[in-house]
């Protein structure tokens, strides 16, 4: 019975090592950047349409960075505008998003 106990725990243990880490890559122990086109379409498509082009009554952000700055994306991101929300992303991923959006013209 230990034995079959002590195998139980191990097995477990190295299980768990071997699932976990979380949602962020690693490459040699060092954090992979964050890919804010991936962020975008993925927290984005669901308003905006999936080539971000708008839909409905949400505006078009293919090519927002013509005309806002990557600053006043993040601002955007942060604390809403007109019908979107704060904080549909948050954090290094917000800042990501709105680095890769003021690229898009």
């Amino acid at each position: 019975m230990k034995k079959a106990m002590l195998t139980l725990v191990a097995g477990s243990a190295i299980f768990l090592a071997a699932c976990g880490g979380g949602d962020k890559e690693s490459t040699g122990g060092e954090t992979a950047p964050l890919d804010g086109e991936t962020i975008a379409k993925k927290s984005c498509i669901m308003c905006h349409g999936g080539e971000l082009t708008g839909q409905g009554n949400t505006p078009a952000i293919n090519d927002i960075g013509a005309r806002l700055s990557e600053t006043e994306i993040l601002d955007i991101i942060k604390n809403g505008k007109n019908t979107m929300p704060a904080n549909v992303v948050k954090g290094a991923e917000a800042e990501a998003v709105a680095k890769w959006l003021a690229t898009q013209k």
